[in-house]
């Protein structure tokens, strides 16, 4: 404001003096030196009012500027002076120079590509981050008192003493279809992150003899596919998981679910929640899938008998629960799962016909200790154990009896109607983990299992399908030497790195029940397996 009324003083001054000295000394009256002040503040508000409007909104270079507002010409005053002219000419703003683009680094893409997960990037435009993950493993493998072409053997299913495949030894096998890639998403919601995962590996079927002969062409096959949402204390998940039941406490090289231990991956909708500080429960309803065994060999709801549909069928989906609590000194978890089985052999090829169905259960308790909160010279290394008991359990223990959930007399001589009966077993599993060095381990581990077969398991066939498959005891034993170069230590906690190379021993053993007599004609009542493996895993 105090220079507008500084600009508003010299057009004044100016208007006066040129006023004065253009009038004749005769005109100097009173009246006349009134009315000429009067004109010349008209004027002043009119040049005042077109600087406002110049300053305000300048014309662009290239335009004539506005003429200033003139008097009627009779009336026109002598020229201003100069100071004054130049006060009321047009104010213009010349045009801005383009700004120069900013340089943009690396450092500042990749923070905006950042995701919300580790090692991972947001997809431009969205709030979704991705990750790639896996690893590629190539094992070799051989047997030293068979030929076991299978990469991942069950001990419920090694060749028994006897048999053709102990015929013969020292098979050598090279092979990648272990290896794994996925991918993992999150998106943020109201409801807390929105995480996804789809995960597959290469331990199909091979998709033809020839095709496998030149380029080991294994077809790959779905791991796990789900989404789940929520955070910390409560979260929901749909979709095809590792089971509620799973929990893998040995770290092998082989790929073969260790005796006890359970690799179930299936269709689920689970619920995880915090029950209190480091204490997790977990409850999920999963899909049913009746596994039995009659004289005529082991049955699944996918399997077929004498060219027809299989009797085994499900109703209700499991329902499997577990709570965890992790501390420093290590975890404990206990788990439990109910369970229903069915048989109808209505439209199949079994006798007799009808239907029946049993409850399978169990719980495990198990246990990963880190011994260094005892005494600090055990450094890093871990004692692992579990056992459990149930009735029914079959498949949720892969390893040890799967296809025995329970037994049915359907085929016998004299069965008069349809029976299904569930198998108690129980087992236990005693592990070490022992750091030689950060870079360099060893895990030594032992199962046993023992299955309480009914009665009626005696009148099965010698040799057949089912006799052979009615396991009353399995053995398995493990210990290995890893290599990690890239390992990494922090706060006691070891990290593997990227990159493990390691040499294990496997010992599988396994006793039917009866021994002998239910076993084929010049084979024994019991198998026993020794592998040597080497494997490298490159994970990314």
């Amino acid at each position: 404001m105090r220079q507008g009324h500084g600009i508003r003083a010299t057009i004044a001054a100016g208007l006066c003096g040129a006023a004065l000295l253009a009038s004749p000394a005769s005109a100097q009256t009173n009246e006349e030196l009134l009315r000429r002040l009067d004109a010349m503040q008209r004027r002043m508000d009119e040049l005042e009012t077109a600087l406002r409007e110049a300053t305000r909104a300048p014309r662009p270079a290239a335009q004539a500027p506005a003429a200033a507002v003139a008097p009627p010409r009779a009336r026109r005053p002598a020229a201003p002076p100069a100071a004054v002219a130049q006060a009321t000419a047009p104010v213009v703003t010349p045009a801005p120079a383009p700004a120069a683009a900013p340089r943009v680094t690396r450092e500042e893409v990749d923070e905006a590509l950042r995701g919300s997960m580790p090692n991972s990037w947001r997809i431009p435009g969205t709030d979704t981050s991705v990750r790639l993950y896996g690893f590629v493993k190539a094992n070799l493998f051989s047997d030293l008192d068979m030929v076991n072409r299978s990469d991942a053997p069950s001990v419920q299913g090694i060749p028994l003493a006897g048999s053709a495949a102990t015929e013969r030894s020292g098979d050598t096998s090279f092979s990648a279809r272990r290896s794994r890639i996925g991918f993992d998403t999150q998106t943020p919601t109201l409801w807390g992150p929105l995480n996804s995962r789809i995960e597959f590996d290469f331990a199909g079927d091979q998709p033809s003899a020839s095709g496998a002969a030149t380029s080991s062409g294994y077809m790959p096959r779905l791991r796990q596919a789900y989404v789940e949402v929520g955070g910390e204390v409560f979260r929901v998940l749909v979709g095809q998981a590792n089971s509620v039941w799973n929990d893998g406490l040995v770290e092998t090289l082989t790929d073969a679910t260790f005796l006890n231990a359970s690799a179930v991956r299936q269709a689920q909708v689970r619920a995880t929640g915090r029950l209190a500080p480091g204490v997790t429960g977990m409850v999920s309803l999963e899909a049913p899938y009746t596994d039995y065994t009659s004289s005529a060999g082991v049955f699944y709801p996918d399997s077929s008998l004498d060219g027809g549909a299989s009797p085994s069928t499900s109703t209700f989906p499991d329902l499997v629960g577990r709570v965890t609590w992790r501390g420093e000194m290590g975890d404990i978890s206990l788990r439990g799962l109910l369970r229903q089985l069915r048989i109808d052999t209505n439209g199949t090829e079994a006798t007799p016909k009808g239907s029946a169905d049993t409850v399978g259960y169990g719980l495990a308790l198990g246990g990963n200790f880190n011994l260094a909160r005892l005494w600090g010279g055990f450094g890093a290394d871990q004692l692992f154990g579990m056992a459990y008991y149930g009735e029914g359990i079959g498949r949720y223990f892969d390893s040890a009896t799967s296809g025995q959930s329970a037994y049915s007399r359907i085929g016998l001589a004299g069965a008069t109607d349809v029976s299904l009966t569930p198998v108690p077993t129980y087992g236990a599993t005693i592990g070490y983990r022992h750091y030689w060095a950060p870079s360099l381990r060893t895990n030594m581990a032992y199962a046993y299992a023992r299955l309480d077969n009914p009665a009626f398991v005696s009148e099965f066939a010698a040799g057949g399908s089912g006799a052979v498959a009615a396991n009353r005891e399995m053995q398995m034993g493990v210990v290995n030497l890893i290599w990690s170069p890239f390992a990494t230590e922090r706060e006691g906690r070891i990290g593997n790195g990227w990159l493990d190379v390691g040499v294990e021993y496997i010992y599988f053993r396994r006793d039917l029940q009866d021994g002998a007599i239910a076993s084929p004609v010049g084979q024994g009542g019991h198998g026993i397996e020794q592998r040597i493996q080497a494997s490298a895993i490159v994970r990314f």
